[in-house]
């Protein structure tokens, strides 16, 4: 392959448990890139595992808040600007950004941008002004000046588009395909999951609300800003037995749980665009699993599951819409049946097999450019 071949992404994790990153730099790996991706080091963070492009983790003394941010970027600036000049240059979402886009201008690089989520909009900068505002600015003094992005839905890319005047394509943050089982495990109590961040705004309160007079469990695969708190909240509950908190759990168990489990929980409450407009992995990761799921009727989701009919939808966040849709897959064999027969062929057509040939095209493109 002739032209742009050395590619830096850069995140704020710990790579370990990053499925869309570890898609798409094996993705470009394989097609001949060279590759590397800069996370950095928790005090809980497993080793990292053999892969086919090169990992980096920035240890820093700060772990959370401004601080952390401040001090991640001004370590990943230096990284960047003292070592290895990168053809591309990959900021993934606004709080490693900055970096990426001063010294790709610097070393006149190309700089290509992938937004996880609507940044600005997430529920825990929507609804604090001054760190809006701050993120706001960042997005301003960038995004309209970087040609080449991609997100992760086209509710965000147009959003995204229309703000800041770019284009976005879209790389659906879909899963490698497999064949799952098209029966759960027999068990006492069925499970229903939630896999992905403890943040706020997810549902979890209302998941834990809504089976406490349910005769099931409800296992919880993650761990965030909100940990300690969800913890607590149920040790509170009177039925808290059936909850589970599985914390971090490595890609592979985390597939071999999910195909367990009798129904996953994809929720989000209707704080800030960047939840509305949203299109998580974890939808997609329970079609690929062969479970149904209950979803929100947002309108990525509906638009979705109006063509592949996969999941119940409830129009709003709270306990008693939600308890409804899962006792209707308790309580309705055809329903239930119906919605997870549907997964089987929404998963052929909905995996990263097909979703990675956009990828390999956007960076040819920019290769040619």
């Amino acid at each position: 392959m002739a032209g742009l071949k050395n590619i830096v992404f850069t995140v704020t994790n710990d790579l370990s448990y990053d499925q869309r990153m570890k898609r798409i730099c094996t993705a470009l790996t394989e097609a001949g890139y060279h590759v590397t991706l800069i996370g950095f080091e928790k005090r809980a963070s497993i080793p990292l595992q053999p892969s086919v492009y090169e990992e980096k983790r920035l240890r820093l003394l700060f772990r959370k808040g401004k601080l952390f941010y401040l001090e991640y970027n001004l370590r990943l600036f230096f990284l960047l600007l003292l070592g290895r000049r990168y053809e591309i240059y990959g900021p993934v979402d606004l709080d490693t950004i900055l970096p990426q886009f001063i010294v790709a201008k610097l070393k006149r690089a190309v700089l290509v941008y992938d937004a996880h989520e609507y940044f600005t909009e997430l529920p825990e900068i929507a609804d604090r002004p001054l760190i809006k505002y701050i993120w706001e600015a960042i997005a301003r003094l960038t995004l309209p000046y970087i040609r080449y992005n991609y997100t992760v839905g086209n509710a965000i890319a147009l959003e995204l588009t229309k703000r800041y005047g770019q284009p976005y394509e879209v790389i659906r943050n879909v899963p490698a395909y497999y064949e799952a089982p098209m029966q759960h495990e027999s068990k006492e109590r069925k499970v229903f999951l939630y896999q992905g961040a403890l943040n706020k705004g997810r549902g979890i309160e209302e998941m834990m609300l809504a089976v406490q007079d349910m005769d099931v469990e409800l296992h919880i695969a993650g761990e965030g800003d909100l940990s300690e708190e969800l913890r607590a909240f149920a040790q509170a509950l009177p039925h808290t037995d059936k909850i589970k908190f599985l914390g971090y759990v490595e890609p592979a168990r985390l597939i071999e749980i999910t195909t367990k489990a009798y129904a996953g929980l994809n929720l989000v409450s209707n704080e800030g665009k960047s939840y509305y407009l949203s299109l998580s992995n974890k939808f997609f990761d329970y079609i690929m699993a062969g479970i149904p799921q209950v979803t929100m009727n947002y309108p990525e989701y509906e638009v979705l599951n109006m063509e592949y009919d996969v999941a119940l939808t409830i129009s709003h966040l709270s306990v008693e819409p939600l308890k409804d849709a899962m006792l209707q897959l308790l309580g309705d064999n055809a329903v239930y049946s119906r919605l997870k027969s549907n997964t089987r062929n929404a998963a052929k057509m909905l995996n990263w097999q097909i979703e990675k040939e956009k990828l390999l095209n956007i960076y040819a493109g920019i290769s040619k450019s």
